[in-house]
């Protein structure tokens, strides 16, 4: 669920984005990786990858128009409450840190 990196902070599965989210060493961690909790907020900005869809427009020659990605949480006691600007499907919803995609709960 939560895995440390070599500059002291970590890296988590986010279940909204399907993405692996680093949490620096600056924020605080209650050092329970079973139930993490960290703060302040974990703000991840940039762009959403393409779709299969996008990707075969754009290797037509097609311009595709970049799509926004802000994922916003908080983490706490090992859920994951999203905040109302993320640009995912999770918004507005708390659940919990779930496994990185390929490892065993």
């Amino acid at each position: 669920m939560l895995r440390t990196v070599s500059d002291g902070g970590y890296l988590l599965h986010c279940p909204g984005c399907n993405q692996r989210h680093r949490v620096g060493p600056g924020w605080s961690f209650n050092d329970d990786y079973d139930a993490p909790t960290f703060r302040p907020s974990i703000l991840v900005t940039g762009v959403q990858p393409l779709t299969d869809a996008e990707y075969d427009r754009a290797m037509g020659g097609e311009a595709i128009e970049p799509r926004p990605l802000v994922c916003h949480s908080f983490v706490t006691d090992g859920q994951i409450q999203f905040l109302d600007d993320c640009t995912h499907a999770l918004a507005g919803r708390t659940v919990p840190l779930g496994p990185s995609e390929g490892e065993s709960p």
